[in-house]
């Protein structure tokens, strides 16, 4: 029987989308940043399985773990959940990191057809299954993105009240599960961060893709820290490199910026023309996945809270479920139009309202939107529920702890 050392910190939002599907015939593949807790989402899942039925055939394949090195292929893979398999009741299987399994696709496809099977993978690469295996599994195939814990989780794991003292800490250190068992001081914290940015950046990035100008790699990091929420193309961030006597041509900025997304250390959002529908070619924002590698990376400066600020609204919209993209409406920017189940809503976020020109510029964009859709600006102000002409006026404490739904 697998017994998990895990401590009884669930995590009921994504426990609940996966529930449905225990048993079934499918496969469930957990996909995001190292270290975000896709293998304690695992642990979970396994107990409670083993809730329900204590006899339950349980196999695990961890591919960080050395007993499984042997696991190399999807081969290997296949002839191993074969072998441990129950004959005549169903088999759970889990299998961690499975991108670091040869060909592990066509393994996939090969055990599900065992009705007798019910697949779960965690993986840490954007493009975990291709879009021609994912078609070929389609109505067998979920999958989950895995985000850092929210505000409200950060709260509960590190049992601390809704503060502004805890909204620090949160927007200093990040989400990162494991910090629990790290005191929450810069030296410990930022050391412990900086070594899982290089183990994603050297293992997911550069081994995954056989890069080998590591130099500008972490250049690049870098500046996207550095302007985070700023939109750029590749080719303004290649010539900036060169004022800099960092030579490289935009194709390739492009190219690694792909990889650094497709190993969830930034996510890219794309522009949207609000009036003419559709998505800009050019110009980019990223924003860092885990706010405290970005900080452990590039300092938690006071300059830059409005970047920290909007980072976490991003944050937060995708944790809530939502597509994310910037709004264009002439010259006018709307930082987040977020969309769900045909449901949109509009966000302005501003560090502070203390200056009228900000207001009359942050709610004048978003006034400029002739739709019936909500509108909100969300600001470092310790205030909520405020409107101006239907726009909702919501402070980030109230933002993140979902006071708004």
């Amino acid at each position: 029987m697998f017994v998990s050392n895990t401590e009884t910190l669930a995590r009921p939002l994504y426990l609940k989308r996966v529930e449905p599907f225990i048993g079934k015939n499918s496969i469930k593949v957990f996909t995001g940043q190292r270290r975000v807790g896709k293998s304690y989402l695992l642990f979970q899942l396994i107990e409670l399985i083993q809730q329900k039925d204590a006899n339950a055939t349980i196999i695990y394949i961890n591919k960080e773990d050395l007993a499984f090195a042997a696991i190399k292929t999807a081969e290997d893979l296949n002839s191993y959940v074969l072998q441990h398999k129950s004959e005549t009741e169903k088999t759970y299987v889990f299998i961690d990191e499975i991108q670091d399994i040869e060909n592990f696709e066509t393994a996939l496809r090969s055990l599900v057809l065992d009705k007798n099977l019910d697949l779960y993978c965690t993986g840490s690469n954007a493009n975990l299954l291709s879009g021609d295996i994912a078609g070929h599994l389609s109505g067998r195939f979920i999958e989950m993105n895995v985000y850092s814990l929210s505000y409200e989780e950060f709260l509960v794991f590190h049992q601390l009240e809704d503060t502004p003292q805890s909204l620090d800490k949160y927007l200093k250190f990040g989400g990162l599960p494991y910090l629990i068992h790290l005191p929450l001081e810069d030296e410990i914290a930022f050391e412990y961060l900086k070594n899982i940015y290089s183990t994603i950046l050297f293992r997911d990035v550069v081994n995954r893709f056989g890069l080998r100008n590591t130099v500008f790699l972490e250049q690049l990091v870098a500046f996207l820290a550095s302007n985070t929420g700023s939109i750029f193309s590749a080719k303004k961030i290649s010539d900036f490199l060169k004022s800099q006597k960092v030579n490289i041509a935009p194709n390739q900025v492009q190219l690694y910026i792909q990889h650094l997304v497709s190993a969830f250390l930034i996510h890219q959002v794309k522009r949207y023309d609000i009036m003419g529908k559709r998505l800009f070619e050019v110009g980019e924002k990223y924003y860092f996945e885990n706010l405290g590698i970005r900080n452990a990376l590039w300092g938690y400066r006071t300059e830059d809270r409005g970047k920290i600020l909007e980072n976490a609204v991003h944050n937060h919209l995708l944790v809530s479920g939502y597509s994310v993209e910037v709004g264009m409406l002439d010259n006018n920017e709307i930082d987040f139009i977020a969309q769900k189940q045909g449901e949109k809503l509009y966000i302005q976020v501003a560090l502070t309202l203390n200056e009228e020109k900000t207001i009359e510029r942050e709610f004048g964009n978003l006034q400029k939107i002739k739709d019936n859709y909500p509108k909100m600006l969300v600001t470092m102000d310790e205030f909520s529920g405020n409107t101006y002409e239907g726009i909702i006026t919501m402070d980030l404490r109230s933002f993140l702890t979902n006071k708004w739904k």
